[in-house]
């Protein structure tokens, strides 16, 4: 398997590269020359496995034989081991043909788990083959950064940085990322939003100038492909437990970044028998409005229940867009260029395709904090608010009653009291491994919104 930069000026990268890279060094994101497809009768032999020998039958061709067979499944096993149910991703029924995918049993309660925690391993395993230091730089709105810190601070080859918008995550968020010990784990709150962050270190990639000679930037971002590569396998493990390839199912994805809703459109052109896939947005809703009315444009950046999709820039959406323009990079980067410089639009017959595959949704805090309400009065379920944006677009966006919906729930309730109190619920306990979390030593640094500043704290703190 090789891999290729949306924006086609790189030569073609094995997985291990991409993994040690993230960002192309173009400036592109990397996605596999072709995909894998499986067969139906692949798909039905699949039914009854773990899920850890599911992620092994799914990424595997992705990987080839750059990682051996016997390390990689020793990766995948301890990943999921750490998690505190026995079928990792569960489904648990909300009414007719209505599901919920519970993704939030990882140690930091939030999906982005389920790839990070494998991250880290394989970087780990890579790292000590190559006898190789690396820096690590990732931008979170809220969740990425605990996990990629739980993910990766084992490592003895990594320094970690992670910048997160200062006072724009939840306390909880907050305190799981500032309180994770160790010499080579780093919080930067900077002093603007998630774009301003993740545009940081964009630019932080795109010039390593900075950096020690023998040291370079590893991204934990959804731009680093191998997080999009681990999000596919809960796809396939939810509709191989409702009966896939024989049955159809819909996903409704609450999703700000792209990465998440992407991995479920790569599953569907893997052969998973996917009918719709919803994009769940909250009131930052960039994408709705391309998939609703073909208008892809910036607004200005609202503050919400559902924090981790307060973004405005949706940077997996280039993926997305690299495949519907054909695999055209010169078309790709003349459409990013323009982007934020005027409305973009895509022609009609591109946009149907958009259609043909994608719904879309944009659910306000007071809709948002309804549903929290409603679903715990009929169900006794807690949601999150990012789950309950999802339930919410499902319902809106349903389509054809006898197809199972599945609604992803992206983190624990716990994470975000601020909305279950204000949807006139008492605020949930933290599970007992995070009962002391407010009680534990915060460390981070508030740093101003400039690149300079970020990467001068870098250079004085990381290790070579």
């Amino acid at each position: 398997m090789r891999y290729i930069s949306t924006r086609g000026g790189c030569p073609p990268q094995t997985f291990e590269e991409v993994l040690l890279t993230g960002l192309a060094p173009d400036g592109g994101l990397f996605v596999p020359e072709s995909l894998p497809v499986f067969s139906p009768e692949e798909i039905r032999g699949w039914q009854g496995l773990s899920y850890s020998e599911l992620a092994l039958k799914i990424i595997t061709p992705f990987i080839g034989n750059e990682i051996p067979a016997a390390a990689l499944r020793t990766v995948i096993e301890d990943s999921y081991a750490e998690f505190d149910h026995s079928e990792v991703a569960p489904l648990s029924k909300l009414g007719d043909q209505e599901w919920i995918l519970e993704l939030y049993h990882g140690p930091t309660l939030a999906f982005k788990d389920f790839a990070l925690q494998v991250l880290g391993r394989l970087l780990e395993q890579v790292l000590t083959r190559k006898k190789q230091r690396v820096v690590i730089l990732g931008a979170t709105s809220g969740d990425t950064g605990s996990a990629a810190l739980e993910g990766c601070r084992h490592s003895n080859h990594v320094d970690i940085f992670i910048l997160h918008p200062h006072q724009r995550v939840s306390a909880v968020q907050r305190k799981q990322m500032t309180t994770v010990p160790g010499d080579n784990v780093f919080n930067l709150a900077v002093e603007g939003n998630f774009d301003d962050c993740q545009r940081i270190v964009k630019a932080a990639f795109a010039d390593q100038s900075f950096l020690p000679a023998d040291l370079s930037l590893v991204a934990v971002n959804s731009i680093n492909w191998a997080r999009i590569m681990m999000q596919i396998v809960y796809y396939f493990s939810a509709a191989l437990k409702l009966g896939a390839p024989d049955q159809a199912v819909s996903f409704s994805v609450p999703t700000g970044n792209f990465g998440d809703v992407f991995a479920g459109y790569l599953a569907k052109g893997m052969g998973l028998p996917i009918e719709r896939l919803i994009i769940a947005t909250n009131k930052n809703d960039i994408l709705h409005r391309f998939i609703s009315r073909n208008e892809y444009s910036i607004t200005d950046l609202s503050k919400t229940f559902s924090p981790s999709m307060d973004i405005l820039v949706s940077s997996n959406f280039e993926r997305y867009l690299f495949d519907l323009f054909d695999r055209d990079s010169v078309a790709l980067t003349d459409f990013m260029a323009r982007f934020g410089k005027e409305v973009l639009s895509v022609s009609t017959q591109q946009w149907q395709r958009v259609r043909a595959c994608f719904d879309s949704a944009s659910v306000d805090d007071e809709a948002t904090c309804q549903v929290i309400a409603e679903v715990f009065k009929h169900t006794g379920k807690l949601l999150d608010p990012h789950t309950a944006v999802g339930v919410k677009a499902a319902r809106d966006c349903r389509g054809e009653a006898s197809i199972p919906m599945i609604s992803l729930a992206t983190a624990h309730p716990a994470k975000f009291s601020e909305a279950i109190i204000s949807a006139g619920l008492a605020a949930p306990e933290l599970p007992e491994h995070l009962r002391d979390l407010f009680d534990r030593e915060e460390r981070y640094t508030v740093v101003p919104n400039d690149l300079g500043e970020v990467a001068r704290f870098i250079t004085t703190h990381c290790r070579h």
